[in-house]
């Protein structure tokens, strides 16, 4: 199976970099970050803030909460379809086992079921996890 990826591009890595300043300047005690604050945290690390982006960014997020926002950006997430293409395989190995007869299929075993991920020693102890 081949998957065709794209190199990621200096313009796809920086789709967030307002989002994510604004973020950090909440972060750092500042309730409601203007455009210099979030300028100069870009500024920071050689970034050039887009101004119209920004100000776009501020006019979406004036007055809102961001934990609001984040939380339902969240629900819009988990009710859009993931892809992948995987769930056809289960189908295609019950159509191909023997039915009827007493062949080998009637008695196999129930898959296992997915063993989840043990927490890191950090999440266990901080508390915190971000998704929750």
């Amino acid at each position: 199976l081949h998957v065709a990826t794209r190199a990621p591009t200096r313009k796809t890595g920086q789709r967030m970099k307002h989002v994510a300043a604004y973020l950090l300047a909440q972060l750092g005690g500042k309730a409601d970050p203007s455009a210099k604050d979030v300028t100069d945290i870009l500024g920071s690390v050689g970034i050039e803030a887009d101004s119209e982006k920004l100000d776009l960014l501020l006019g979406n997020l004036k007055g809102r909460d961001i934990v609001d926002v984040i939380a339902a950006g969240r629900t819009k997430m988990a009710a859009m379809p993931s892809g992948g293409g995987g769930g056809g395989a289960p189908v295609a190995a019950a159509a191909a086992a023997p039915s009827g007869g007493g062949g080998a299929g009637a008695g196999a075993a129930p898959a296992e079921k997915a063993k989840e991920p043990e927490p890191e020693e950090e999440e266990e102890a901080s508390g915190f996890d971000l998704f929750d």
